[in-house]
């Protein structure tokens, strides 16, 4: 059975993006080879890739653009892609598929058919989505030693409440903060 696995990089207060969609800029300020060598073991140690619609427009546009070559940029244009839509009609990125509603149900038959890991990047409206139906099974988030001041919360507050377990904490170059949660 598949493991959905969320990873995301965020500031203290808990933006992933901010204050303009796919601004990305603070990330800069945590980037090193550890961080990178942690994007490139997702990659590889991934089965699929889960996106919501936004994310998935954005990622295929930078992943298509050729502003990247190499291994991790061969993964994300290779690997499976499913996007939890409503209104995105076709697809056009390299093996990627739109997920069929219910939700719930979608994510609980991706997670039969694969075995390994599925992971979600980006994506805050379908983790928000996700969480009160249990289906994510971990949470890797990458917390950036700043304050954005505003931007996009990477968790919703209206979520129900879920208590986790914590299976990793360690410090990576640059202060960021790797922190690893599974359902408790």
């Amino acid at each position: 059975m598949g493991k959905l696995i969320v990873w995301n990089l965020m500031s203290l207060e808990g933006y992933f993006e901010g204050p303009a969609m796919w601004d990305l800029n603070f990330r800069g300020s945590v980037w090193s080879e550890d961080l990178e060598a942690l994007s490139a073991e997702h990659t590889t140690t991934s089965v699929a890739l889960v996106f919501g619609r936004v994310t998935y427009e954005g990622m295929e546009a930078y992943w298509t653009s050729g502003a990247e070559n190499g291994p991790l940029a061969d993964a994300m244009n290779s690997l499976p892609k499913y996007v939890a839509s409503t209104t995105l009609k076709s697809t056009t990125w390299n093996n990627s598929h739109i997920l069929a509603a219910p939700l719930g149900e979608s994510i609980a038959r991706l997670k039969r058919e694969h075995d390994g890991n599925l992971f979600v990047f980006g994506s805050a409206k379908l983790i928000h989505a996700l969480r009160p139906l249990d289906l994510i099974d971990e949470y890797r988030i990458g917390i950036a030693p700043l304050f954005l001041g505003a931007g996009t919360p990477l968790f919703k507050p209206d979520a129900p409440p879920r208590e986790l377990k914590l299976i990793e904490a360690r410090t990576l170059k640059r202060d960021c903060v790797l922190m690893r949660y599974a359902r408790a």
